[in-house]
């Protein structure tokens, strides 16, 4: 298991390890429902005019911007689709780009989920052209029934315990040691079949450099 000193944002969707206290929560929630509510004015969007453009009811939004609800990692998504902008912007203080990113064991920028624990190894680089984390994965976690589908190349290297990958109906289970690379426009989805944690190292190199497909392996439950 990794060192988790990191800065955590508790989003309330499929995965993670430890646990945020309520407070904690709390202050993510309001954060991210501020980080939203800007970026809203930002573009001069109503809160209608971004329920349309992201899929997601008006209700919901106005709960979210009101840290009254906490969004799934796959809402955060929808928004920033819609907002043209990246996963991160919602939670992170404004990045500067970076040609050269260090990132020691107990500075891991990290996401938490209800069953998984996602750290990000490459905060601030320049042009976002590559997204590598560590990924700690509960018991039965898995990214659901949709399949996912995103631009550019997906690569996964298994840490510890045994995860499952299926790529166009075709499963390819990995222990530590495997790794993977495929084309992610191909529809794939995981599964930890260990009987305990697993962990794993992706990467995702998106065509799209303003696009973040990380989100969309921890959909709404």
């Amino acid at each position: 298991m990794v060192n988790q000193q990191t800065s955590r944002t508790r989003i309330d969707d499929r995965h993670v390890a430890a646990k945020a206290t309520p407070d904690e929560s709390n202050s993510a929630e309001t954060i991210v429902g501020l980080k939203i509510r800007g970026l809203r004015n930002e573009k001069r969007y109503s809160l209608k005019m971004l329920a349309e453009r992201s899929g997601l009811n008006i209700n919901t939004l106005s709960l979210i911007e009101n840290s009254k609800s906490s969004p799934s990692v796959s809402t955060l998504q929808q928004l920033a689709r819609a907002l043209d902008v990246p996963l991160s912007a919602f939670f992170e203080s404004e990045p500067t780009a970076k040609r050269v990113v260090l990132t020691t064991q107990d500075h891991r920028p990290g996401a938490e989920f209800s069953n998984a624990f996602m750290q990000n190894l490459g905060k601030d680089l320049k042009d976002n052209a590559v997204q590598p984390f560590i990924v700690t994965l509960k018991t039965e976690a898995g990214s659901g029934e949709q399949m996912i589908v995103h631009t550019g190349h997906e690569f996964v290297y298994c840490l510890s315990g045994m995860i499952e990958y299926t790529i166009e109906n075709q499963r390819y289970t990995l222990t530590p040691g495997d790794s993977l690379v495929f084309e992610a426009h191909l529809p794939h989805q995981w599964t930890n079949i260990h009987d305990s944690d697993s962990q794993l190292i992706l990467v995702l190199y998106p065509a799209d450099q303003r696009e973040e497909p990380g989100g969309r392996h921890f959909p709404v439950e």
